[in-house]
């Protein structure tokens, strides 16, 4: 893959309250791509950072009606991974890429 795949996987980090806390236990969250399959995640994340992954967890978050001026309109569906980096490494979101 080249890296502009990756920067279509890897959408931009989470930076939440509750992502903060995960990160100590060596986690990171990022919103990625709808289609993304667990081993893109990983092998974009491991590309990307130049860490190991150890496990990636996914969710789907539904996007809500919402009424703006009487109109109603739809948020988009946000897809999130919860990447697990093997003891020892770390990945600093602050910095960027």
């Amino acid at each position: 893959m080249s890296k502009v795949s990756h920067y279509d996987i890897i959408r931009n980090p989470v930076v939440t309250e509750k992502s903060t806390m995960a990160s100590e236990y060596n986690q990171v969250v990022f919103d990625v791509a709808i289609d993304a399959s667990k081993p893109e995640i990983k092998a974009a994340v491991e590309a990307l950072f130049s860490v190991k992954v150890k496990a990636v967890n996914t969710l789907v978050r539904k996007g809500k009606a919402k009424r703006f001026r009487g109109i109603i309109g739809r948020r988009n569906d946000v897809k999130k991974a919860v990447v697990t980096l093997v003891d020892g490494q770390a990945i600093d979101i602050a910095t960027g890429l």
